[in-house]
């Protein structure tokens, strides 16, 4: 068995503070016309309310949350750029529902598409990408079952990438907020998922209005996404975020009789939550916390840096004290070692409870050595005595 190195420890005092460990508030009915719902703090996960949040419902076009987060994780390893003109297909140009009306052929930038996806719930850019990503749509859901798996969401299953009916497709309310907590590790999607209207096809005969699905971004401040859900099954859902201060939030609702009734709800856990909570953080992302050795790479070491925004949540007006900060990873990792690839992990704890627990990844991609370069390396240990 590999030994665990701990890195760092840190005993973090936050002078007038306080952590308790979270539970689904029971005393308050935040959802009440809703057939389940959720709110969670984003950096930490705490879940502030819960109403049935672990029952499988069609998550209708919400489901396009776990589509734009394989669209970013793609574009995040340099797999995808933002420029690259994406073709559209004849099966992804014959998408019914909510759609941008892409035409057999047409090509769109990934930057395009995304606003189609994000702003109009566009079904033929999602099939668009998917194709672009996986090959096909088959292909793209067969990424998004393993995504959904890597997560841990155990009540998660897709059939394809726009949530247009279809059967044994469901989500949960508690697995939604998971999802939009690991799409919004992409800062960048809140300049899509928060606009409220864009054109696509500017300057041409074929100029195309965008209105973003999700009218709280336009009327309730802090509100930047993510991703309205309707069908006649689903009826009205909703996964929102919204920030305020250092605080950002994600709210779902599924199962809403009409808009007004979804966006009521919504608008009430959010308001609950910047009421009643507060959030202090203490890492952003991209930090480097440790170098970790990689053997047989073409490179010695890996940076370890926090993959999301870590913070600590308190109840108004408590108070506390010492926090300790722990990051583990093993001695040596194995070349190859990909940009995020997770190589170890970051607790806080209090009194030896776990309080928040995140993922640390490695910052860039160290490829395995060929056997020159391997015995360029050695050669150079036995002239420089092994040091």
């Amino acid at each position: 068995m590999k030994q665990l190195l701990i890195i760092s420890i840190i005993t973090m005092v936050l002078g007038a503070f306080a952590m308790p460990t979270f539970a689904a508030e029971k005393n308050v009915e935040l959802a009440n016309e809703a057939k389940s719902a959720i709110l969670i703090e984003r950096d930490t996960g705490a879940i502030l309310y819960a109403k049935n949040e672990n029952k499988r419902l069609s998550p209708a076009s919400m489901t396009k949350v776990m589509t734009m987060l394989l669209i970013m994780e793609a574009i995040d390893k340099g797999e995808l750029s933002m420029n690259e003109k994406i073709r559209t297909s004849e099966y992804a140009a014959s998408m019914g529902g909510s759609q941008i009306f892409l035409e057999p052929g047409e090509e769109m930038t990934t930057n395009q598409m995304l606003q189609g996806i994000a702003i109009g719930s566009g079904n033929d850019a999602s099939v668009a990408m998917a194709e672009r990503i996986a090959g096909s749509e088959e292909g793209f859901v067969k990424m998004m079952n393993a995504k959904a798996k890597a997560l841990g969401l155990k009540d998660t299953l897709f059939q394809n990438a726009t949530g247009l009916p279809a059967e044994n497709h469901y989500s949960t309310a508690h697995d939604m907020a998971i999802m939009g907590k690991e799409l919004l590790k992409y800062s960048a999607i809140t300049k899509y998922t928060g606009t409220y209207e864009a054109y696509l096809r500017e300057n041409t005969d074929k100029k195309f209005w965008l209105v973003n699905t999700n009218r709280l971004v336009k009327f309730y401040p802090g509100v930047d996404g993510l991703k309205t859900g309707f069908t006649n099954e689903a009826k009205y859902c909703l996964t929102a975020t919204a920030k305020k201060g250092n605080m950002r939030v994600i709210a779902v609702v599924f199962g809403a009789e009409n808009p007004k009734a979804r966006n009521a709800q919504v608008t009430k856990m959010l308001d609950y939550a910047f009421s009643q909570y507060t959030t202090h953080p203490v890492y952003k992302k991209n930090v480097e916390l440790k170098q970790v050795m990689v053997s047989k790479g073409t490179k010695k070491t890996v940076s370890a840096v926090t993959s999301e925004p870590i913070s600590l949540l308190t109840k108004k007006g408590e108070n506390t004290k010492n926090y300790d900060v722990k990051v583990t990873s093993e001695k040596k990792i194995a070349a190859p070692v990909k940009k995020g690839d997770k190589i170890g992990t970051l607790k806080i704890t209090k009194n030896g409870k776990t309080i928040v627990t995140s993922p640390i990844v490695a910052k860039e991609t160290v490829e395995k050595a060929n056997w020159w370069q391997l015995f360029k390396k050695s050669m150079g240990l036995f002239t420089h005595g092994g040091s």
